[in-house]
């Protein structure tokens, strides 16, 4: 199975790419259902291909906002400027985008987004017919549909959402965010407004003007907000389904959260295969990411299923930066995210590595003088003893 990890910009590229992913899924500016991740311009198309070709991997990119008639002008205006990109598919949810990408890339694949709320073989065949290789299953697909779905159209490759946030609506189908504050998620300006705390109350037609509340504890009802999906320790369940391609959510999450889910997913597909490799480490790491409580979602039925949760996110680590180079032997030049000081115990953690503690280290100004901290926003480097690499990340513990 394809382990397909997000990239929200360059450097989350490179992280997933580092940390095990065989592929990543990119948005464009004005296409992409995540706008307010970076997303990517034309002048980075070439940084990207030459990413892609070091690593060996494939980019993926999504197109999946629904289309208004400008929107399709502005497509038709963008096509020389997509053709810049490595693009192995186009993530499409509308159909009036299909024949404009299939006349101008004939040779890119068409992959079916998940907000085209495919859910049965019917439809799959329909795609199928359409052009498209591969559908992205919506979260509501439980395992036995997807087996069936696999069974009547072998061809199709199918993909699913195995890791990340949940959204309420059908397939992301949400008309909450646009009602209420005018940011519409089907155009990729999702307010999140299902995890506001509400008030809800009932309202009885003979007695108009009466409200009877709704309460589950004092602070409100959550039954909007979903619990995050975590599907780690079935990913043997989803292969016999028929499942090609598992999808990690999060282009806007931190480059933190690209190494460390798509490390802990890595290191299970490869216990798949090959029992010596003890993946449990690395799955109890997914604690360690800012997270809701997890559940597999709706892939075990469709009884009664406890998917929504009450508590915020959960953070056990927080991310002060990343290794870039090292300048000179045992120092090392850093991206640094979150103030470093001295004093404090540091973690390091790679793709093939676990995690190191470092008691030891020294931060360096730009002048490589010993400081009491350093900050973002300034060169600075670290002098450690431990065996890191550029690319491994750095945190500390949430005091």
């Amino acid at each position: 199975m394809e382990l397909l990890s997000p990239a929200g910009n360059l450097e989350k590229m490179e992280t997933a790419f580092t940390y095990g992913a065989d592929a990543v899924y990119m948005g464009l500016k004005d296409f992409s259902l995540r706008c307010k991740a970076d997303n990517f311009i034309e002048s980075e198309a070439a940084t990207i291909a030459k990413m892609k070709q070091k690593h060996g991997k494939k980019v993926y990119g999504t197109l999946n906002i629904y289309y208004h008639e400008d929107d399709l002008d502005l497509l038709r205006s963008k096509l020389d400027e997509i053709a810049l990109y490595p693009f192995d598919a186009f993530l499409v949810s509308d159909m009036g985008a299909v024949d404009i990408l299939k006349t101008r890339f004939p040779n890119i694949e068409l992959h079916l987004s998940t907000q085209a709320n495919c859910l049965n073989s019917e439809s799959a065949r329909l795609y199928q017919r359409l052009g498209f290789s591969r559908i992205v299953l919506g979260r509501e697909t439980p395992l036995s549909d997807i087996r069936r779905i696999k069974d009547a159209v072998p061809e199709m490759e199918l993909e699913a959402f195995v890791h990340g946030a949940m959204c309420m609506a059908y397939s992301g189908r949400c008309m909450l965010s646009a009602h209420l504050t005018g940011r519409s998620a089907n155009q990729g300006d999702c307010a999140h407004t299902c995890r506001w705390n509400y008030r809800l109350a009932l309202e009885e037609s003979e007695r108009p003007g009466m409200y009877y509340p709704i309460e589950e504890d004092e602070h409100g009802t959550t039954i909007l907000s979903s619990k995050d999906l975590c599907m780690i320790d079935h990913l043997l369940d989803l292969g016999n389904a028929g499942v090609s391609s598992l999808k990690i959510e999060g282009r806007m999450k931190s480059i933190y959260y690209v190494a460390t889910v798509t490390r802990a997913y890595r290191k299970a597909l490869d216990a798949l295969d090959d029992p010596a490799v003890d993946y449990l480490p690395y799955r109890n790491e997914l604690d360690n990411v800012s997270h809701r409580d997890y559940c597999t979602g709706f892939f075990y039925g469709n009884g009664p299923i406890d998917v929504n949760t009450s508590s915020g996110y959960q953070r056990q680590y927080m991310y002060l930066g990343r290794f870039l180079k090292e300048v000179k032997p045992g120092i090392w030049e850093i991206d640094i995210r979150n103030q470093i000081a001295m004093g404090k115990s540091l973690e390091y953690i790679g793709p093939d590595v676990l995690k190191i503690d470092d008691k030891e280290f020294e931060t360096l100004d730009e002048d490589f003088q010993v400081v009491p901290h350093i900050d973002h926003c300034k060169t600075c480097y670290l002098k450690t003893p431990c065996p890191v690499r550029p690319g491994y990340m750095i945190r500390r513990a949430v005091e």
